[in-house]
């Protein structure tokens, strides 16, 4: 394998790897948050309907282990291809 051809595997899974963080990230905060609050408002979670819980607190947590699901995975990505920091 060519040089050329593992910098363009290693920026494909970066970006695959970017891409489902953004879709789930959407998902969450846009489609439950806006879209399918009116179905989950009628399941109660502290005090409020989930569909509320989603568009305040929701996207901002999956958000979060986002971050770190990201950062955890693109350190094991760098290992494979030699580019990391260790």
């Amino acid at each position: 394998m060519s040089q050329n051809d593992g910098n363009n595997a290693y920026w494909d899974a970066n970006v695959r790897l970017i891409l489902i963080s953004l879709v789930v990230w959407a998902v969450v905060s846009f489609g439950f948050g806006i879209i399918l609050r009116p179905m989950l408002s009628g399941i109660p979670v502290g005090g409020t309907d989930l569909g509320f819980w989603f568009a305040q607190q929701g996207s901002i947590i999956i958000f979060l282990i986002l971050i770190f699901f990201y950062a955890w995975r693109m350190n094991k990505l760098d290992q494979q291809h030699g580019v990391d920091e260790e």
